[in-house]
């Protein structure tokens, strides 16, 4: 057997999203860049890492004057989503490109985070409609026996948190679709060149890496940014960052330390 060996400081993948980030936040300003990196000097956690990712969506926000967030989801995996990787992707409301109001596609320049080993980031919710893409409700997850379903866990860990072009948290219907706005409907057989989001076809033999919100049986399809600023004990804005839980400010978008 091959013995391990325990290995301090960065890792190649840490290094080059710091360095990544950098030439990106420049441009946004120094308190951003600075956010970003003391993330990695506080920790190699989930929350530091969710918490500059928020900072720079929202950054990402103000200078593009646009709706733009974070989008977390898993990365398509054939042993499904259990075995998959989850990933912290940034998103921009793009109505040329998507063809929708509702439409965020995956932000250019910037390649989705994976969250550290261990880590995995739940809304606590599932939708209601199964057979429509348009979301029309959802309701608490509560049991284990319901994440453990593949199609609710692929649902409950894929939600956004969306930013407004002032930096406000808001509430927003996000339907996330490839940069030339192709639908993944039977009578469409245009292929979009997107590496990020993409119809099933092209990210089951690993062109891209996310499915598009075209699949409500898989729970994925049009629904509301999260938020959370209805008071109640499983409100929007509370998520399950395993093994803890993690709030958001409502207005801020900051991971609030408990």
């Amino acid at each position: 057997m091959k013995a391990r060996y325990k290995q301090s400081g960065r890792t190649l993948v840490e290094m080059s999203v710091v360095i990544a980030a950098v030439v990106l936040l420049g441009s946004f300003g120094l308190p951003a860049v600075r956010t970003f990196l003391n993330s990695f000097e506080s920790g190699t956690g989930g929350k530091p890492v969710i918490s500059a990712a928020l900072a720079s969506a929202r950054a990402i926000a103000a200078k593009e004057q646009r709706y733009a967030g974070i989008r977390f989801q898993k990365a398509y995996n054939p042993d499904g989503p259990l075995k998959a990787d989850q990933y912290m992707v940034f998103i921009v409301h793009d109505f040329d490109k998507t063809g929708l109001v509702s439409g965020f596609r995956a932000f250019e320049g910037l390649q989705p985070i994976k969250l550290p080993e261990g880590v995995g980031v739940m809304d606590l919710k599932r939708r209601t409609n199964t057979t429509n893409p348009r979301f029309s409700g959802y309701d608490p997850i509560d049991t284990d026996v319901e994440i453990s379903n593949p199609d609710v866990l692929r649902d409950t860990t894929a939600f956004s948190i969306i930013f407004s072009p002032s930096g406000k948290l808001v509430i927003h219907d996000v339907r996330v679709r490839n940069r030339d706005g192709f639908p993944d409907t039977a009578g469409n057989t245009n292929i979009s060149g997107d590496d990020v989001f993409n119809k099933k076809a092209q990210v089951n033999v690993g062109y891209a890496m996310f499915y598009q919100d075209d699949d409500a049986l898989l729970g994925l399809g049009q629904e509301l940014s999260r938020r959370g600023d209805r008071g109640r004990p499983y409100s929007d804005y509370l998520v399950k960052l395993v093994p803890e839980m993690i709030y958001i400010n409502p207005y801020t978008g900051i991971v609030i330390e408990k």
